[in-house]
Formats: structure tokens, sequence, C-alpha cells
């Protein structure tokens, strides 16, 4: 009387009926709907990680940043202090060596003329020993009173002649 498929038909509606009667179907919903939420918890919590973590990067890039224009600024810094220095150095030494030059070089005309002054005044020590020796050697007395009295008239026509 009834045939194969009314047989199916009628357990399928059993079994629908079944799931209904026992709230398999709320339970799936219930099940499906917790699964849901706890994927969007976690979502929302790997989005929260994902910003705190941005901000930290960008916390980090910006201190970076900020630790290499220090080191640039103190970099330079420093170059413009040494090459300061250097330019300091440099001319306190030229000018710490022209001083020393021209002492020596003042030391060195000192003793220059200090020489020429020794060898004047002995050549002239010489000479007079040598004309004295010479003098009394070869000349008497009386020749050189003659002389000196010569010699002293004509001084005195010569400095007439140029205070007039």
């Amino acid at each position: 009387m009834f045939d194969a498929t009314f047989w199916v038909a009628v357990s399928f509606v059993i079994f629908f009926g079944l799931l209904i009667y026992f709230k398999v179907p709320q339970n799936v919903n219930n099940l499906l709907t917790k699964m849901i939420v706890d994927i969007k918890n976690e979502i929302d919590e790997s989005e929260k990680l994902r910003s705190e973590a941005k901000k930290l990067l960008d916390d980090a890039q910006n201190k970076l940043n900020t630790a290499e224009q220090e080191t640039k600024k103190i970099t330079e810094q420093a170059k413009s202090d040494s090459e300061k220095l250097i330019a300091d150095m440099n001319e306190k030494f030229n000018k710490s060596a022209e001083i020393k030059k021209n002492l020596a070089q003042t030391k060195i005309s000192q003793m220059k003329d200090a020489a020429i002054k020794n060898i004047k005044d002995t050549s002239i020590k010489i000479a007079v020993e040598t004309v004295k020796k010479t003098i009394s050697n070869s000349v008497d007395k009386s020749k050189l009173d003659q002389l000196f009295d010569k010699n002293l008239e004509e001084t005195k026509a010569e400095l007439k002649k140029a205070n007039s």
C-alpha cells in the first residue's frame, strides 16, 4: 500500500521533527552564534593588538629618527668644534713660530752687531798699538811734535771753513 518513497518521506519528516523537538537547530544556531561571537572577539582583539603594535612601531621609529638627528647634530657639532680647535691651534702655533723666529733674528742681529763691534774694537786696539810701535820706532819725539802741531793747525783751519 505505501511505497518506499512514502516511508522515506515519513522518516524524513520524523527526523526533522525529532531534530526540532530536541532543539538541535537552535543548539546549532547557538553554537554557530557563539563561534561567530568568539571569532569576532578574536578579530577585534587582533585588530586592537595590531593597532597597539603599529603605535609602538611608530613610537620606536620616531625615537630612532630623533636619535639619528641627535647623532647627526652631535657629529656636526664635534666636527665644527674640532675644526675650530685645529684652526686655533694652527694660529697659535704660527704666532708662536713667528715670535720665536723674530726673537732668533733679533738675537742673531744682536750677536752680529756685538761681533762686529768686538772686531772693530780689537782692530782699533791692534791698529793703535801698531801705530804706537811704528811711530815710536821710526819717528823721534821732535818730529812727532811738529807733525801733531801741523795736523792741529790743519784741523783748526778746516773747522773755521766749516763754520763759515
